[in-house]
């Protein structure tokens, strides 16, 4: 039918995120209605940018939340519904597939959720992965730790970040977290533990290309993190090796995974035996921690921004990417011993933004000059260490 009215966005998130994408749609002259967590309901949602907002009960059944939003549909034309985080994909994708509206189904879904899904399709498109094998068959477990040195990493198939990785050492390491698991040991992967740098690309995708992409390397592994230390992370030198190499990779990557319109956050390990890149995850999001405004400081390009737009104008290619800005920049945080850490005295011009989050300490820099980020938060993650830093046991279930 004929239609001339604004399109109107469903917008999931079961976390306190995507502000601005939200804010963006409403720019764009879209209807925006936002379905969240009960827990969330005095968040500090844009509600200026709401036309409607709906809360969810804990631990509601994903056959109820269709039966709630195809309720909704009666009375509400929707055009667009987006997962705001990763958490949310399978019920936005079933939701999809449901009322039949343009977007990631299932089977894609899975490629950017499942680790072991994305490992496996990687691996058919020739883009180097860990040794790895699913833990389903015990007999090709045995034959995988005859053939494959460890350490190995017993990795959830289906979280985000470290949460629930644990290090094996050795086979009767393994086996009794196999029967701990029980039979949910097959929602898990094995895979070798490779020793080495890890890289972040962040990407802008539209009809199928990458029409932008920002390499940053981690000052530690997310993996050592998780288990106590300063998160740092900061823009690789534009036109070296490293940044050279991780875009054909990562295009090579997004393609294989099928990622049509929107944007991705893929993690790479540059292994210390032999020099190689090897693909660790990807999600169909915008990275945590703080990332996309350490991407807008050395390029100018806000990626929540730049999704809601994208998935605006959806297949009729009229989306382009803004003018980008080549500078560079890195971001450091920590949980905080204290309750709103001062950062007040961490005062070098570079100081691009101060983070003011409860129990968290943390800061993005931007700079001209792409040696200057690195050396400055190799510093400050010393101070941070002493001044504010926290440890929280690792965690095997997200939080909000």
């Amino acid at each position: 039918m004929p239609d001339a009215r604004p399109l109107t966005f469903l917008c999931i998130t079961t976390y306190e995120k995507g502000q601005e994408f939200m804010r963006e749609c409403k720019r764009q002259g879209c209807r925006v209605i936002l379905l969240t967590a009960e827990k969330l309901r005095h968040a500090d949602w844009p509600r200026e940018s709401l036309d409607d907002t709906f809360y969810l009960p804990v631990q509601i059944a994903l056959a109820d939340i269709v039966g709630a939003v195809t309720h909704l549909a009666r009375s509400h034309k929707i055009d667009r519904i987006v997962a705001l985080d990763e958490y949310d994909m399978e019920t936005a994708a079933t939701l999809r597939e449901h009322l039949r509206i343009p977007g990631m189904g299932l089977t894609t879904m899975r490629y950017f959720r499942d680790k072991l899904a994305m490992r496996m399709r990687a691996l058919d498109r020739k883009v180097r992965v860990p040794d790895f094998v699913p833990v389903v068959n015990h007999e090709d477990i045995r034959y995988y730790m005859e053939h494959v040195p460890g350490p190995w990493v017993l990795k959830p198939r289906q979280e985000a970040s470290a949460i629930g990785i644990k290090k094996v050492h050795s086979a009767e390491g393994l086996w009794p977290l196999l029967e701990q698991l029980g039979d949910k040991q097959s929602s898990y992967l094995l895979e070798k533990f490779l020793p080495g740098d890890v890289y972040h690309v962040d990407s802008v995708v539209s009809e199928d290309e990458v029409v932008f992409a920002n390499v940053s390397r981690y000052g530690k592994p997310p993996m050592n993190v998780a288990h106590g230390g300063v998160f740092t992370t900061y823009t690789v030198p534009r036109g070296t090796e490293d940044d050279a190499g991780l875009r054909s990779i990562n295009r090579d990557l997004i393609a294989a995974l099928g990622l049509i319109r929107g944007v991705a956050h893929a993690e790479f390990i540059k292994a210390h035996a032999d020099g190689h890149f090897y693909f660790l995850e990807c999600a169909a999001r915008v990275g945590g921690a703080y990332i996309n405004e350490m991407v807008e400081a050395a390029t100018g390009i806000n990626l929540w921004r730049e999704w809601a737009r994208i998935e605006v104008a959806g297949e009729d290619g009229s989306y382009k990417l803004p003018p980008i800005r080549e500078e560079y920049a890195g971001v450091i945080l920590s949980l905080a011993r204290q309750d709103d850490p001062d950062t007040s005295h961490f005062n070098d011009p570079e100081v691009h933004l101060r983070i003011k989050k409860h129990h968290h300490a943390g800061l993005v820099l931007r700079s001209t000059d792409p040696q200057r980020i690195p050396t400055l938060l190799e510093g400050y993650a010393r101070r941070f260490a002493e001044e504010f830093l926290a440890i929280e046991p690792p965690r095997d279930k997200p939080t909000a």
